[in-house]
């Protein structure tokens, strides 16, 4: 029995996250449980989701379930939008609520990363910027790479605070 579609595809957070995630090289799109799935070789993200709260599933509908790496995840989790998905949770996946103050450019780089971790490694080698972690220095742009702010100027969102702009 298949299962009942969960979205609306006219939702525009779900365009602005669908946006986001076809942006990655050889990403594709597909219909999984009810719910938009974002995929390689293996998912990377899922449109929606939802807990168990005292025997009953509560839906997140507007919102992205990613995978991130062990030493992030925790800090991840403690966003006040942050849950753990039902099913997924245990194997590593976090989902955030989506809002008006939603951070695109942090979600850009959640998928990013979620994507890194899943995708082969020829694809992850073809993204053309890296996210910062407090132990980086930020890369330089160029013709072949492009920072936050110039990623989320491509998507069609504002630079994130803290980004710098481009020179004139």
């Amino acid at each position: 029995m298949a299962h009942p579609q969960m979205f609306d595809d006219d939702d525009p957070v779900l365009a602005r996250v669908r946006g986001l995630a076809l942006d990655l090289p050889e990403a594709k799109e597909k219909v999984s449980h009810g719910r938009p799935t974002f995929f390689t070789t293996k998912v990377f993200c899922y449109y929606g989701g939802s807990v168990k709260v005292a025997g009953e599933y509560v839906r997140h509908p507007h919102s992205v379930v990613v995978q991130s790496d062990s030493s992030e995840r925790e800090a991840l989790r403690q966003l006040p939008e942050a849950f753990v998905p039902a099913y997924l949770g245990p194997s590593g996946w976090t989902g955030l609520d989506l809002s008006a103050t939603t951070d695109w450019a942090e979600i850009a780089e959640l998928l990013a990363d979620s994507y890194r971790l899943t995708a082969p490694a020829r694809l992850s080698r073809d993204l053309a910027w890296r996210p910062l972690t407090l132990a980086q220095e930020r890369p330089q742009p160029g013709p072949d790479r492009l920072d936050r702010a110039e990623l989320a100027e491509a998507a069609g969102f504002e630079p994130a605070i803290g980004d710098k702009p481009k020179p004139a």
